[in-house]
């Protein structure tokens, strides 16, 4: 008799929760764990290594937790740990196990929303230096031409509580106006950070008109729909009973609680787990 167990969701912080959040509203049914490593955060400056090390210990620790089935629902991670956890770690661990990110299903269909066939992609220093999304969207789109921006000081912004601030405004504008001088054509601006949603109000009253701005939550959710109907064998190993656990390596829950209820929408009550 197959055991049955959750889907793991994994952010090296708040954001994975934007994914979090369309993913549970897309498939309710199905019983979650969500770990923020909040302790390491932010990832996006630090070095190839170092994020694969921290990716993969978290990743473990979700495997640890019974899932079989782990969502890198952070673009760093994905950018840098995510291919070296599939080829490598996943073999010496347990190759029945499954570790997707947001990169590809994202890359897969940011194409279809430019009419233009120009792309902006605004993600961490880590994400644009990795060069994931041109690789991915060329792939999917050779025809589409994609234009990168870093903005690393979105993150910080948004992690303490000033995304809704006036001080905002100045560092939204900066980056969505260097992205836009590399061409004239760009049409459509894809937030390629799970931070980026709760900028989004802010992000469209800097923009010209007829720009259109995709944030990641909505795509990776139907991504995952789609791979659990290809994948049967990893669908029946899934419990079903509509459960979300929170779990985070701060030691601060309140805080952390504080500030996951903004990115999820509702009240989160997470526990706190030791790093190893």
């Amino acid at each position: 008799m197959i055991k049955k167990q959750p889907i793991g969701i994994f952010d090296s912080g708040y954001g994975g929760l934007t994914v979090f959040r369309a993913i549970a509203d897309l498939l309710p049914q199905y019983d979650y764990v969500y770990l923020g490593d909040n302790a390491r955060a932010p990832y996006g400056n630090r070095s190839f290594n170092t994020i694969h090390q921290y990716t993969w210990e978290c990743v473990q620790m979700l495997f640890d937790m019974g899932c079989p089935l782990v969502i890198l629902a952070c673009n760093t991670a994905s950018a840098k740990a995510l291919r070296t956890i599939q080829q490598r770690d996943l073999l010496n661990e347990d190759p029945a196990k499954r570790v997707l990110g947001v990169i590809r299903p994202t890359a897969e269909v940011i194409g279809n929303y430019s009419d233009s066939k120009e792309i902006g992609v605004l993600g961490t220093k880590g994400t644009v230096q990795s060069g994931s999304y041109l690789i991915e969207i060329n792939n999917f789109f050779p025809d589409v031409k994609v234009y990168q921006q870093a903005c690393p000081l979105w993150v910080p912004l948004i992690e303490n509580g000033e995304y809704d601030q006036p001080g905002a405004d100045y560092f939204v504008k900066k980056y969505l106006d260097q992205v836009l001088a590399q061409s004239a054509n760009i049409d459509t601006l894809l937030l390629a950070c799970t931070h980026y949603p709760l900028l989004l109000e802010k992000i469209k009253d800097y923009l010209p008109e007829g720009i259109k701005v995709v944030p990641q939550g909505d795509i990776v959710a139907a991504s995952l729909r789609d791979y659990l109907q290809r994948h049967p064998e990893m669908e029946q190993q899934l419990s079903a009973n509509g459960t979300q656990q929170f779990f985070t390596t701060s030691d601060d829950t309140m805080d952390f609680d504080h500030h996951a209820s903004i990115f999820f929408g509702e009240r989160v009550t997470s526990e706190f787990i030791a790093l190893k």
